[in-house]
């Protein structure tokens, strides 16, 4: 109490952890079922309402879904609000179309072959009840318009089909006395053809007419090609509509929508002698509200935020994050692990998460000391980096999402589990999921007390001695089915990823 006017409440605790079902899976394979390499799913994306989902594949074909039950529900909704009920719905999307948007291609000039593997998929504004949206693969981007379009067709002729022969001949001439044979296209093959006064009563004449029925038509509408020398790994939409940037291994470029050929070089790290080379771009991304500034990650594990009125070549950073490295700790991995292979704004722009090797690490943009906290995905496996170098897997590229609330954070593992952590204050929120039908067949169970250090929070997950091919939770995990892609809905707590060719969703 204060003064017997005011009562004070005690500050809220963190939220509780989330109890996660299984929702769809789209593609599931059946037992002993062989993927083919083009089904593999490359790249996922909600877009901001959250009511499409967009996936890309290793067959550069993009597959697009639309959710269902906001529309069944909108009466409903209403009414619940009117009397303040809480609104619990099953999240349901269904397949809406797809299209092929790129296709194997060979540059002569170096003698390469490109992909048609979609690497990243990004969505645009909407406009006139039509989807926009930006695919890439290591070459060349493309900006596809998929929209409703009514059915043309033609409607009943007026040809009378007793009288018809072929295609709109008569079967003989009114004027002549020998009957003239037609032939199939309305051709005559007598030269003594001639039409009859008035015309010919059964000459078809088609009307086309728009029927109510439509059909889903994907365009593209432009290609922004010949700008990269090397693999493209980012392209990032900026808050103004107007302009996105495209990023590879070390430069990136910044494009207008509306302009594909023509771009401007705002980023490049290329050294003036290639042997001098110590670091390439990883992954690049605007901020959500501000479009003068970006972020980019590099294979050294830092981060370099940028502000485009600064220059037009912006080569010095307004802001650098990196964690500097424990003494002692260094070893043949250190470099490689500490590589990022993701970044994300949250969706106020005030904090960004990244995912390397083996860490998710969540910066605040007005700290640049280090990280606010630090999730350990798959800890267990640092005995194994050996062996995970020898079949390449250390070199994964595993992608990582926040919340719309920003008070979680997700990424994917090996044997097809994904984490998600509560990064709240005080939260000690660490779930592991299997992207199967029976999410929690794996639970890893949260640490009591995580432990903590000055300038991080740090969930550290291990159960006793680690043996080979077992995780920390005794399940034997497997090199060759990871979960690289997902992504959490825009508002609602639910979340698409890949396994394989198979595309699993949950809600909690």
């Amino acid at each position: 109490m204060n003064g017997g006017d005011e009562v004070v409440t005690a500050p809220a605790g963190p939220p509780q952890p989330l109890d996660w079902k299984f929702s769809q899976v789209f593609g599931e394979r059946t037992a002993g079922e062989e993927v083919q390499e083009v089904d593999i799913i490359s790249a996922i994306e909600f877009d901001k309402t959250g009511d499409h989902l967009a996936t890309g594949d290793r067959g550069g074909r993009v597959v697009l879904f639309e959710r269902t039950d906001t529309k069944d529900h909108d009466a409903l909704r209403r009414d619940l609000e009117r009397t303040d009920h809480p609104i619990n719905r099953h999240p349901e999307f269904r397949y809406k179309t797809e299209f092929q948007s790129h296709e194997p291609e060979f540059d002569y000039l170096k003698s390469l072959e490109i992909e048609e593997k979609i690497n990243k998929i990004r969505w645009c504004q909407t406009a006139n009840r039509a989807l926009f949206l930006l695919s890439t693969n290591d070459k060349t981007i493309k900006f596809w318009k998929v929209q409703e379009k009514k059915v043309k067709k033609i409607s009943e002729m007026n040809l009378d089909p007793p009288k018809a022969v072929g295609n709109g001949c008569v079967a003989s001439s009114s004027n002549s006395n020998s009957p003239t044979l037609c032939l199939a296209n309305g051709g005559s093959s007598g030269n003594d053809f001639s039409f009859p006064p008035g015309g010919l009563p059964s000459l078809r004449l088609p009307v086309v007419v728009t029927s109510q029925e439509t059909n889903l038509v994907a365009r593209c509408r432009r290609v922004y090609a010949h700008a990269h020398d090397y693999h493209i790994n980012s392209i990032s939409n900026n808050s103004d509509g107007e302009t996105f940037i495209s990023a590879d291994d070390l430069r990136i470029n910044l494009w207008n929508l509306e302009i594909s050929n023509q771009s401007f070089n705002i980023v490049d790290v290329k050294p003036a002698n290639m042997e001098d080379l110590t670091e390439v771009i990883t992954s690049a991304e605007f901020h959500p509200t501000h479009c003068n500034m970006l972020a980019y990650s590099s294979s050294k594990g830092s981060i370099r935020l940028i502000d485009l009125r600064q220059s037009a070549l912006c080569d010095s950073h307004a802001k650098l994050f990196e964690e500097p490295e424990a003494p002692g700790s260094r070893s043949f991995f250190t470099e490689i692990i500490a590589s990022i292979s993701d970044i994300k704004f949250a969706k106020d722009g005030r904090y960004m998460l990244s995912r390397d090797y083996m860490t998710l690490k969540l910066w605040d943009i007005n700290m640049d000391s280090g990280p606010v906290s630090t999730f350990q995905v798959h800890e267990y496996l640092r005995p194994k980096l050996c062996d995970l170098y020898e079949n390449d897997s250390i070199f994964d590229k595993f992608e990582c999402c926040l919340s719309g609330d920003g008070l979680r954070v997700a990424t994917g593992s090996y044997s097809n589990l994904f984490r998600i952590f509560g990064c709240a204050p005080g939260s000690t929120e660490a779930t592991t999921l299997e992207a199967s039908k029976n999410p929690m067949r794996r639970q890893v169970q949260t640490p009591s007390r995580p432990s903590r250090s000055l300038s991080s929070i740090t969930r550290v997950v291990r159960r006793g001695a680690e043996t080979s091919g077992v995780d920390a939770n005794g399940n034997s995990f497997d090199f060759t089915t990871k979960l690289l892609h997902l992504a959490w809905h825009a508002t609602e707590n639910s979340i698409a990823c890949a396994a394989a060719n198979s595309l699993y969703m949950y809600y909690a």
